[in-house]
């Protein structure tokens, strides 16, 4: 019998070339791998270790047995349990792919995989279909929640004021939630009981899938492989795929772990694993470098009603597209690239480089928009709220009833946020040129250093004397006066 060239996901041996069985080189209970012996068993690719007495059997005799199975006994189980069917968040990267085929052997189980378009970009969702299906699973199913991911998650952290540590913007933390979401739609869709993500257990984002899982629908059961596998990291999973011949776009002299959406592009990994080095430049993706920048400035007019970016130079967009467009002319600004050393949820440091040219563009013109028309007290609250909307999103606690709660305030206090701000950007900065509001409560006619009808500068001295009483008391005490 000659061999094919494909690999068997369930024992890691070699199909025959017309990939109806498998030659077992060697066997184990926990390998389902025989040594020593040439015969030929006749299984289904999702078989495991319970083929074992047969095997052992055949064994025994030294003679070639073959063994067939029905569909329905194919999947009774895996070597970790028995699933039936699940939905796995799906990239197509190297972590995701190596997880189908590890999802079979270990929980016998039917795998769907899951792709949401959330600005990712085309490059990254082509061929998507064609590597879900050679890892080995049933199908893959693709939204598109671009206009979703930004209306209902972005802007609602844009309106907040949200920034983590004093410069994240919330980039993969606001996308996990509309993503997670959807996996349970989905899974409810294909009638699947359980779902799976690639998170490492050293991140933030199997927090964000699973705190979304659990809110959603708690019956679900979550498998995250980083958790369970022997896969210490990229090399070996690096290993993993080329052993079970599975298709993965990363080579082993220069692995960024990088996620790419509407808002943002993150990178990590490799270099950047020590905060000394430099990132390199070839490294950006969505920006240029600030010194390439055009030497001239682009002035940028930018609409906003009830706290949220609407036009471009008075031109309406859709969220999604006004974006994009932003991100457009941002990146050719050099604009919004952050390079910062951040405190993860589960406890450690971690290095990450952002770009986020249009966030950046939009999140600047908010807030000098509510300059005019938010007052003292309301700003200075909404500011204190805002670190702590930021802490929970980044948590993954979006559906939380407290960030709920906050987004009530939100909304509310940001009703009269509606005009427009210019800005002017220029070699990776952005400058506020104007801004103006039908509802600002700056007035010319008061804060001009001429005296005025409203604002006499005499009563000055009686607001000082009272507002100073508790120092005056407590210097007189020092003095015995």
């Amino acid at each position: 019998m000659s061999l094919g060239a494909s690999c068997c996901f369930c024992c890691g041996g070699v199909f025959s070339q017309d990939n109806t069985s498998c030659i077992y080189e060697k066997f184990s209970p926990l390998s389902n791998v025989y040594s020593g012996a040439n015969f030929t068993v006749k299984v289904p690719h999702s078989n495991r270790a319970r083929k074992y007495q047969a095997i052992k059997s055949a064994i025994a005799s030294g003679k070639e047995q073959t063994m067939t199975t029905s569909a329905s006994d194919q999947m009774k189980g895996g070597l970790r349990g028995k699933l039936n069917k699940v939905v796995l968040a799906y990239s197509g990267g190297l972590d995701t792919s190596v997880i189908v085929p590890w999802l079979r052997e270990n929980y016998g189980c039917e795998v769907v995989c899951f792709t949401a378009d959330v600005g990712q970009g085309a490059i990254e969702m082509e061929g998507l279909e064609k590597k879900a299906k050679a890892s080995g699973a049933s199908q893959l199913v693709v939204k598109d929640l671009k206009e979703e991911f930004v209306s209902e998650y972005i802007f609602p952290c844009l309106r907040a004021g949200a920034v983590y540590e004093r410069k994240y913007l919330l980039g993969t933390s606001m996308a996990r939630p509309v993503i997670a979401k959807a996996m349970v739609d989905v899974a409810k869709e294909v009638g699947a009981d359980a779902v799976a993500h690639g998170c490492t257990g050293k991140g933030n984002d199997q927090v964000r899938f699973e705190l979304t899982f659990y809110a959603l629908n708690p019956e679900l059961k979550v498998v995250a492989p980083w958790r369970e596998w022997d896969i210490t990291g990229r090399e070996d999973a690096i290993e993993y795929a080329k052993k079970h011949n599975v298709p993965v776009p990363v080579s082993k002299k220069s692995i960024y772990s990088r996620d790419r959406n509407l808002w943002h592009l993150s990178h990590e990994g490799d270099i950047l694993e020590d905060p000394a080095n430099e990132p390199k430049n070839d490294m950006y993706m969505m920006s240029v470098a600030p010194e390439d920048a055009p030497d001239e400035p682009e002035y940028l007019e930018i609409g906003i009603i009830a706290g949220v970016p609407v036009s471009i130079n008075g031109r309406n967009l859709s969220a999604a597209s006004l974006l994009a467009e932003l991100n457009e002319i941002g990146g050719k600004h050099g604009i919004g690239r952050i390079d910062m050393v951040e405190n993860r949820l589960v406890g450690m440091k971690s290095r990450g480089v952002y770009e986020t040219p249009g966030g950046t563009i939009m999140a600047a013109a908010v807030r000098e928009l509510e300059s005019l028309t938010l007052d003292r007290e309301t700003m200075q609250w909404k500011d204190i709220l805002a670190h702590k909307y930021a802490e929970l999103v980044y948590a993954g606690r979006w559906f939380d009833p407290l960030r709920q709660s906050m987004d009530a305030f939100m909304e509310k206090v940001t009703e009269t946020t509606t005009g427009s701000v210019t800005l002017k950007l220029y070699k990776g900065s952005v400058n506020i040129a104007s801004r103006k509001s039908p509802y600002s409560l700056y007035r010319e006619d008061i804060s001009s250093f001429e005296n005025g009808e409203i604002y006499n500068q005499a009563d000055a001295e009686g607001f000082i004397r009272l507002y100073g009483l508790p120092t005056r008391v407590r210097a007189m005490l020092k003095k015995g006066l």
